[in-house]
């Protein structure tokens, strides 16, 4: 029998990128999955989909406190994928992202406090946080200066997390995932995930846009293995009270990934263009994340090969074509 039998768990913003993957994960392992989403009506087939297969979805946000009081009672597990994403973006709008990444990080650690403090929460972090490294590969401890309001955010969240399982005995667990692809992300999304934009392009036959000569390395990891490690995390007491990088270890250029996205897909273009202004202040150079930390409590390692991972990604978004 799984771990996960019967075990009652809520995945905030479950109906997300992330979320929707370890969503549907957690109800094949048998557990009794509730799902909290701001917008019902933004994902109403999947909601559909997952109530025919036992899963409570409930609509609230993330930053109310009566409505998340009452999603996390009762829960064993709390899996946090809420939250505003995207470094220009938090840039452009400060208050969007300070409300809703720490407001309602709080409003949950409190909600936890009052109503169920037993329950583990695993909640997911940024690379961004690390800035723009010094060496690499790049271990959970070479924090550095962060160059946007999002990594500041998310770097505030942690400590949060840190001070409230300090003064009120709360359990937490940090996943740094570094850049996820794979099925489930809506092709207008444009602030992150760059991989499953690529592909959603290329399957246009339209142009991949590359800043500047697109040399810059990233740690690409599927989002299956993400949703393994996340598991994994949440199941053992082990990694209460730490933060882990969940990544591949591997480094990949850019404009290495889009040539191959173009190669496997057969359509689509590359082009270079000029970095914008904003961008280019807040870019954090190459970045390439150490896993020995989760490799040595969990051993847990990625399984998806990235042009496998990509070729199945693409067969994903063409089979919706269809």
């Amino acid at each position: 029998m799984s771990r996960f039998d019967s075990l009652p768990v809520l995945v905030i913003g479950g109906l997300g990128f992330i979320g929707i993957n370890l969503t549907t994960r957690l109800q094949a392992h048998g557990a009794r999955v509730s799902v909290l989403t701001p917008s019902r009506e933004r994902h109403a087939a999947l909601a559909e989909q997952l109530e025919a297969a036992g899963v409570a979805v409930v609509e609230g946000d993330v930053r109310t406190h009566a409505q998340v009081s009452q999603a996390v009672a009762g829960q064993h597990l709390v899996f946090n994928l809420s939250g505003q994403s995207g470094a220009v973006r938090s840039m452009d709008d400060p208050w969007t992202d300070l409300d809703i990444n720490c407001r309602g990080t709080l409003v949950l650690l409190d909600a936890l406090r009052h109503v169920n403090p037993t329950a583990k929460l695993i909640t997911v972090g940024s690379r961004l946080e690390y800035g723009r490294p010094e060496s690499m590969p790049v271990a959970e401890s070479d924090i550095a200066d962060p160059l946007s309001v999002h990594a500041i955010h998310k770097r505030t969240v942690e400590q949060y997390l840190r001070l409230y399982r300090r003064l009120f005995g709360l359990r937490f667990t940090i996943a740094r995932v570094t850049n996820p692809y794979g099925p489930g992300q809506p092709e207008g999304r444009t602030a992150y995930g760059v991989i499953n934009r690529f592909i959603h392009l290329a399957l246009a036959d339209q142009t991949l846009s590359l800043y500047g000569d697109g040399r810059q390395l990233r740690d690409y990891i599927h989002v299956d293995d993400v949703v393994t490690a996340l598991l994994a995390l949440a199941i053992s007491s082990e990694t209460d009270g730490r933060a882990y990088n969940v990544a591949s270890g591997t480094g990949t250029k850019m404009v290495d990934l889009a040539t191959m996205v173009v190669e496997i897909a057969g359509a689509g273009r590359i082009a270079h263009v000029e970095w914008p202004p904003l961008a280019a202040q807040i870019e954090t150079g190459d970045f390439v994340a150490d896993i020995d930390r989760i490799h040595r409590d969990l051993g847990w390692a990625p399984q998806i090969p990235l042009r496998e991972g990509l070729t199945a990604t693409v067969s994903h978004y063409r089979s919706l074509e269809s």
